[in-house]
Formats: structure tokens, C-alpha cells, sequence
């Protein structure tokens, strides 16, 4: 064997390597250019068939949002060069799986090998194909859980509510279902069309029903949106009047009025908010300020989909939410997309919607965002 094919099979176990690790950190932009820009990503078992760089990204997000919590480990396979080419090979990885996701219905081990087709690029080796394949799956209930995680502050002995966990824990976990009820009951007494769905898909097909073709939409900075999909659904393709792509496109300075504007007096409005209390009140935090006019009443509609662990008893845990926990994490974001982290600027406290129709809560089961 050659310096330069041990050097490549050096190189494409480092890349499946890199891959495991991406997945484990949820680092999906990471993981996306691993492949070549029109590789492939197949899971028929789920079933998911993602194609290109972008689809991986993004179809990845949207599984990961479902997690409670997800292990993997990558163990060495075959790599196998395709004859006399020096560009192309082939080869195996066998995977061993612990998942379960937030709302407790996907939960078990499995055992899988993916197999995959390699490309050397400028960029070194990448993968042009990685098709999953499971060989063996358990899907007894799991007896443990993460730090955290939604099963151990469910079956902790003598547990406090999730809201009262040390140090802001308990805020990534989703409320019980009779807090949502509470929730969703006082949010209706209060002027707000409720609904309580099983998960983002069911949301992004309500959005979908909720907004009517050509309306002019502002898509929220919300990881909510983004994760789910929804905020592609609207800002993609010609079925709605998106507004988020032409503000982007508008130079800061010379369109300043303009994008004031449009972002404060859209159709319709939608995003998601940092706390649901269980007294009906949506509580919303913003550095910018920019969502804050359409959420108030600027725009014609609103609507807010919001995760089952942004459900808390009361404003004042509502605010320590909020700082505690919300912040943090979007101060994170922040720091990695635009270079500075986030500040509570703006406030807004929505106690009651009184144009009837206007305002829609869409309370999903388990938790998703921040």
C-alpha cells in the first residue's frame, strides 16, 4: 500500500469521525459540509432523503429539535477504493445509537451501519452519499436520562416542578399537560385563539392553514421558526408576499423608513415569545425591537408558536425565564451569527388580545427553542 492511499484512508476516517461529532454537538452547518454540495444523506428507516448542503443543514435541525437526548458512536469500517480511480471510494461505518425525543414516543437503542460513497474534492474527501441502514432496534423504554432531560425531572424522587430546577435547568424541559391546559384555558379567557398540537409538524401544516395565499408575512427572528422549517415555508418560493427577504436585500441606511415599516404593519406576524404563563399572558424579549410593533397590533394576525417548556406559572417566573435561562442562549447565538451578544432592550407583556381572531397561540407539546 501507497503513502498516499494510507494518507486518504487517514483522511476519510478522520471525515467519518467529524461527522459523529458534528451530530453529537448538533453543529448542523458543520455537518452539512461534509458532504459535496449535491451530496447525499438517506435514512430510509426514518424515512428521511435529504439532498445537498442546505437540505442536510436544515432537515438535520428539524430532526435534532425533537430530541430529548441523542448519543451516537461511530466504530471503523471498510474503506474500499474504486479500482484504478484515485477520486472515488466506498466503504461502511457501524453505528450504536441511545435517542429519545422530547415528546417521549421515539425512545430506544439501536444498532446501525451506514454506507457511504467518498469524493476528494479541493476541499479534501467528503461524502457523496451516506444511506442508514439499521440492523437492530430496541424500543423498550429507557430507565435513564441526561441531565435535564425531560425523563429525569419527570421521575426524579420527590422532584420539584420543572420551573423550580437548579440553575435555569428546568426551563428546557416541557411543561405537564394540565399546565398547558391551564395555560391554554387562560390564554383563550384572555381574547387569544389556543391551540395545543402534538408537534412542529402538526404547526407547520396549521400555519400553512392559517395564512392566506399572497398575504404579506414578517417571519420573527425565532429559533422556533427556523429549527421547525416554518420560517423556510414562508420566505421560499411565491406563495406568500415574505417580507424578511426583501428587508435583508434593503441597504440599513437609505431604506431605514421603509423597513421600519413593513416590518411593523405587516398582514401577518409570525414568531414565537420567551414565556407562556399559566394566568394567560405571552411575555416577549428583543434586542432590536423589531418584532415588537407588529406583535403588539401593527399587524393584522399574529401568530406565536411556542414550546411546551416556555409554560410557566406566573410573570415573575416568566422574567426569571427569561434571564436566567432564554438569554443565555440567545446571547450564544447571537455571539456565533452576528458577532455580539444579545440584551434584553425591549419588553412586552401581551395580558389580553381584544380584536377577536387577531392573536394565535399554537402550544406545542414538548419543548422547542429557547
Amino acid at each position: 500500500m501507497d503513502m498516499q492511499t494510507v494518507a486518504d484512508r487517514v483522511e476519510i476516517e478522520a471525515l467519518r469521525g467529524e461527522f459523529t461529532d458534528a451530530a453529537m454537538m448538533r453543529d448542523r452547518p458543520r455537518l452539512a459540509a461534509l458532504f459535496t454540495p449535491d451530496g447525499v444523506l438517506r435514512m430510509p428507516n426514518v424515512p428521511v432523503e435529504l439532498v445537498g448542503r442546505e437540505a442536510i443543514r436544515s432537515g438535520g435541525e428539524r430532526l435534532q429539535a425533537q430530541w430529548d437526548f441523542f448519543i451516537q458512536n461511530s466504530h471503523p469500517g471498510s474503506i474500499s477504493f474504486d479500482g484504478d480511480t484515485v477520486d472515488t471510494a466506498t466503504g461502511r461505518t457501524y453505528i450504536h445509537e441511545v435517542v429519545r425525543t422530547l415528546d417521549g414516543r421515539h425512545e430506544g437503542v439501536n444498532f446501525a451501519i451506514y454506507h457511504d460513497r467518498y469524493q476528494r474534492t479541493p476541499d479534501g474527501w467528503k461524502f457523496a452519499e451516506r444511506v442508514y441502514e439499521v440492523r437492530y432496534l430496541d424500543t423498550s423504554p429507557l430507565a435513564g436520562g441526561a441531565p435535564g432531560s425531560v425523563r429525569e425531572a419527570s421521575t426524579a424522587d420527590n422532584a420539584a416542578p420543572a420551573v423550580d430546577a437548579a440553575n435555569g435547568g428546568g426551563f428546557a424541559v416541557a411543561a405537564s399537560g394540565e399546565a398547558l391546559e391551564r395555560a391554554a384555558a387562560a390564554l383563550t379567557k384572555n381574547g387569544f385563539s389556543v391551540e395545543v398540537l402534538d408537534d412542529l409538524e402538526a404547526a407547520r401544516t396549521r400555519v400553512a392553514e392559517l395564512i392566506p395565499a399572497g398575504a404579506s408575512v414578517y417571519t420573527s427572528a425565532s429559533e422556533t421558526t427556523r429549527l421547525s422549517g416554518i420560517a423556510d415555508d414562508i420566505n421560499s418560493g411565491d406563495k406568500y408576499d415574505a417580507l424578511k427577504p426583501r428587508l435583508l436585500a434593503m441597504d440599513r441606511a437609505t431604506g431605514a423608513d421603509e423597513i421600519r415599516r413593513l416590518s411593523a404593519t405587516p398582514d401577518v406576524v409570525l414568531g414565537s415569545v420567551a414565556a407562556v404563563t399559566e394566568t394567560g399572558s405571552l411575555v416577549v424579549a428583543s434586542a432590536s425591537g423589531s418584532q415588537i410593533p407588529a406583535y403588539a397590533g401593527g399587524a393584522g394576525k399574529a401568530i406565536w408558536i411556542v414550546g411546551a417548556q416556555k409554560v410557566v406559572p406566573d410573570l415573575g417566573t416568566a422574567l426569571r425565564r427569561l434571564e436566567e435561562h432564554a438569554l443565555p442562549l440567545e446571547s450564544a447565538r447571537a455571539q456565533q451569527v452576528y458577532g455580539q451578544p444579545s440584551a434584553i432592550n425591549r419588553l412586552l407583556v401581551l395580558n389580553a388580545e381584544l380584536q377577536p381572531g387577531r392573536g394565535t397561540v399554537l402550544l406545542i407539546r414538548g419543548a422547542v427553542g429557547f
